[in-house]
C-alpha cells in the first residue's frame, strides 16, 4: 500500500490579509491617515491621499468593512429570509430584491431552506453586524425576532403581516385577489367552482380562502370541491386530477400559478375537460411561465417590483429612524385576462 502523503494543495493556507498599519509603514503615514484617505467625507491632503491609494492597491489592501461597524458605522449587510427558492415566485422575488438591494449599496446574506435549518442558520447569521434581516413569509420562531430586537437588527417581513414593534410588514391582499378570482369565474357562467388550496397553516391561505369562500356566499353558492397541495406543479397536477375524476367542477382556482399549471397537465391528461370551454382555471402570483403562449394562465399578479420598492422605502425609512412606528403596507393584486377562463 502506498504511503498517505500530505496533499500540497489542500495544506496551503488563504494568505493573511493585509492591514492598514502595512499600508501606513509603507507609505510613511499614520494608521489615521489611511483611514481617512478612504473616506470621502474625511479631509486630507490630495497628494498624500494619492499616495496611500496608490500603496494600498500596490499591497492589495481594502477597508474591512465588518471591522469598521465596530466603529458604528453600517455594513450594508441584510439577511434574506428566502422562503423555497424552488418556487417560483420566491425565486423572482428574491432575484428582484438582490437586484434592489446591491443597487442601494446593500449586501444581501440569502438563507433557505426547511424551516429547521433556516432557523438554524438565522441564529448563526444574527452573530453578525446586520443593518437589517427580510423574512420572506415563512414561520420562524418568535424568539429569533426577539433576539434580533435587542440586538437593534431591524425586521421587515414580506407576505405575511406581523405585529410586534418596530417590525414593519408588505403583503398582498390575499383575501382581495381571490374574491377577484371566483367573481371572474361566476361572471364567465361558473357555478361549480374548485379550490386548490396551499398549506392550511399559512396566513396567506388562510385569507385566500376566505376570500374564495365569502364570493361565493356573495353569490348564493357554495365551494363544490376543495383540496390542498404543497404550492408545486406535481402538487397542483395531483390535486387536480382527484378533482376532476371526482367532481363535475366547471372551474378551479389555485392559490398560485405552480398548481394552476399542474391543473391544466392533469385536465388535458384526464382529456374530459377542454380549457377554456367546459373547464376555466386562475392561478395566483402572475409567474414568468404563466405568461408563455402555451400556458396562457389567467392569474392574479401579485408585484414582484412594487413589493420590493415598498421593502426598500420602508428599510430606508427604518434605518434613518430606527424608533419609528411600524408600518404594514398592503398591496393590490392585479387580474392578468389570459386564455384559461
Amino acid at each position: 500500500m502506498p504511503e498517505d502523503r500530505p496533499n500540497p494543495i489542500a495544506a496551503q493556507k488563504r494568505p493573511r490579509r493585509v492591514t492598514a498599519i502595512e499600508v501606513a509603514r509603507k507609505a510613511g503615514v499614520s494608521r489615521a491617515a489611511v483611514s481617512r484617505a478612504f473616506s470621502e467625507t474625511a479631509y486630507l491632503d490630495a497628494g498624500k491621499r494619492e499616495l496611500i491609494l496608490q500603496t494600498a492597491a500596490e499591497l492589495g489592501y481594502r477597508p474591512n468593512a465588518l471591522a469598521a461597524s465596530l466603529q458604528g458605522n453600517r455594513t450594508g449587510l441584510v439577511a434574506v429570509i428566502a422562503g423555497d427558492l424552488a418556487r417560483q415566485y420566491d425565486s423572482a422575488f428574491v432575484g428582484e430584491l438582490v437586484s434592489q438591494l446591491n443597487a442601494a449599496g446593500k449586501w444581501p446574506i440569502i438563507l433557505g431552506g426547511p424551516d429547521t435549518l433556516t432557523e438554524q442558520s438565522v441564529r448563526q447569521v444574527l452573530s453578525y453586524p446586520l443593518d437589517a434581516m427580510i423574512v420572506r413569509g415563512g414561520s420562524l420562531n418568535a424568539a429569533i425576532f426577539d433576539d434580533a430586537a435587542q440586538l437593534s437588527i431591524p425586521v421587515i417581513f414580506s407576505g405575511r403581516v406581523v405585529e410586534a414593534p418596530l417590525v414593519d410588514s408588505v403583503c398582498c391582499r390575499n383575501e382581495a385577489g381571490a374574491r377577484l378570482a371566483v367573481e371572474t369565474l361566476i361572471s364567465k357562467g361558473r357555478r361549480k367552482i374548485g379550490y386548490i388550496g396551499g398549506p392550511s397553516d399559512w396566513s396567506s391561505e388562510n385569507e385566500r380562502l376566505a376570500g374564495v369562500i365569502s364570493a361565493l356566499q356573495d353569490a348564493g353558492l357554495a365551494l363544490s370541491a376543495k383540496a390542498n397541495a404543497d404550492y408545486s406543479l406535481n402538487g397542483g397536477r395531483d390535486a387536480a386530477r382527484a378533482l376532476l375524476s371526482d367532481t363535475n367542477v366547471d372551474a378551479l382556482f389555485c392559490a398560485n400559478d405552480a398548481m394552476a399549471l399542474g391543473a391544466l397537465s392533469a385536465a388535458k391528461a384526464i382529456g374530459q375537460h377542454h380549457v377554456p370551454n367546459t373547464l376555466s382555471i386562475i392561478g395566483f402570483d402572475d409567474v414568468p411561465l404563466a405568461g408563455l403562449p402555451e400556458f396562457d394562465l389567467t392569474t392574479l399578479r401579485n408585484p414582484v417590483k412594487r413589493t420590493v420598492a415598498q421593502i426598500l422605502r420602508l428599510l430606508d425609512a427604518r434605518l434613518a429612524d430606527p424608533t419609528r412606528k411600524s408600518e404594514v403596507v398592503m398591496i393590490s393584486p392585479e387580474l392578468i385576462e389570459r386564455g384559461t377562463h
